[in-house]
C-alpha cells in the first residue's frame, strides 16, 4: 500500500512539474497578410488562429509544422508586430521571411520555403524603360515600413514613401502620389487587384531571394532540427511539389 502511495505522488509531482514544460515548448508563429504568401481566407487584418490564414508559405509551414509534430499556433498580425515577438521571445516565429546576410545572426532558419523576385512596378500606360535599378534614382517609391525590400532601397538612398502595410501602395501609385511602387512579382499583383487598380506595369525585376520561417534565438536546437526534417518530408512525399503547383510554380 504504503509503496502504491509513492507511486501516486511520484505521478502527480511528474505532470504537476511537467506540464508546464510542455506548455513552454508551444511554437508560435506569426504571419501578415502579404498574398499569395500568406492572407487571411476571411479577409480580415488579424486572424486568431491557423484556420483562417491560407498562401503560399502558410500551406508550407503547416505541413512542415504537422510534419515535425510540434505543438504550434499560427497568427495574424502586421508585420512589425509578428517580426518583433519573434525577435524577442522564446519559441517565436515569423514566415516568410527574407533570408539576408544583415538578419541571418538575428534568428534560426527553417527553409528556404518559397522564393520571391523584387519587381518595380509603374503606373499603368507608361513608356518608362528601366535597365538598371540607378536609373530610378531621384524617383519616389511607395514601400512598407520593415519590408526588407524597402530597407534595401533606403540603405542604398533612394527615396521611399513607407506606409504600414502595403495594401493601399497600388492605389497610391495609379493616383500618381508615388513614382514608382516596389513589391514581390506574385504579391504585387494580388494587392493591386484588391484596391481595385488595374494595369500596374512591371518595369524591372531584380534580386531573386529565399524566403524562410525564421525562429527566435533561444528556440533549441533539436526545435529547428525538427522543423527542417519536416520540411524534408513534405519536399520526399510530394506535399511541397504539390503547393508549387497549386500557386503556379
Amino acid at each position: 500500500m504504503r509503496n502504491l502511495l509513492c507511486i501516486i505522488v511520484a505521478a502527480v509531482t511528474f505532470f504537476a512539474f511537467s506540464a508546464p514544460a510542455l506548455g513552454s515548448d508551444k511554437l508560435y508563429i506569426y504571419t501578415e497578410n502579404f498574398p499569395p504568401y500568406n492572407m487571411s481566407s476571411t479577409g480580415r487584418a488579424f486572424e486568431h488562429n491557423g484556420d483562417g490564414i491560407d498562401g503560399l508559405c502558410t500551406e508550407m509551414v503547416k505541413a512542415v509544422l504537422q510534419a515535425s509534430g510540434l505543438d504550434y499556433v499560427i497568427k495574424l498580425r502586421n508585420w512589425d508586430y509578428g517580426y518583433n515577438r519573434a525577435l524577442n521571445k522564446k519559441n517565436h516565429g515569423i514566415f516568410c521571411t527574407t533570408y539576408t546576410e544583415s538578419r541571418a545572426p538575428q534568428f534560426k532558419w527553417v527553409g528556404p520555403l518559397a522564393n520571391n523576385l523584387w519587381t518595380i512596378f509603374a503606373p499603368a500606360g507608361t513608356n518608362l524603360q528601366i535597365d538598371d535599378l540607378e536609373d530610378t534614382r531621384g524617383l519616389l517609391y511607395a514601400g512598407y515600413r520593415g519590408d526588407v525590400m524597402t530597407e534595401y532601397l533606403l540603405e542604398r538612398g533612394y527615396k521611399v514613401s513607407e506606409m504600414e502595410s502595403d495594401d493601399l501602395n497600388p492605389k497610391r501609385l495609379e493616383l500618381g502620389q508615388v513614382d514608382l511602387w516596389i513589391a514581390d512579382q506574385l504579391a504585387g499583383p494580388y494587392f493591386a487587384s484588391q484596391q481595385d487598380v488595374e494595369g500596374l506595369v512591371p518595369v524591372y525585376s531584380f534580386n531573386k531571394t529565399e524566403l524562410y520561417l525564421a525562429m527566435n534565438m533561444e528556440t533549441p536546437d533539436e526545435v529547428i532540427q525538427k522543423l527542417n526534417q519536416g520540411l524534408e518530408t513534405i519536399k520526399n512525399n510530394g506535399i511541397y511539389e504539390a503547393i508549387e503547383t497549386k500557386y503556379g510554380l
